[in-house]
């Protein structure tokens, strides 16, 4: 699985670093970063990660 994170969309409300804190965070100047390719234990945060998203900014691709 790979994570997709459209930076024209995402507005940085952190509820993906909530939902999946093994996956996503802030980094020091409070810009999102992430793991993009997870590992396969990870999915059902990652899938509440994306779902918490409220501009929907996160997709999963099959790899």
């Amino acid at each position: 699985m790979r994570v997709v994170v459209d930076r024209e969309l995402c507005q940085v409300h952190a509820q993906c670093v909530f939902a999946a804190p093994e996956v996503f965070e802030l980094d020091d100047d409070d810009r999102l970063v992430h793991v993009a390719e997870p590992g396969d234990e990870l999915i059902g945060a990652v899938e509440e990660a994306a779902r918490a998203c409220p501009v929907q900014a996160i997709s999963l691709e099959e790899t």
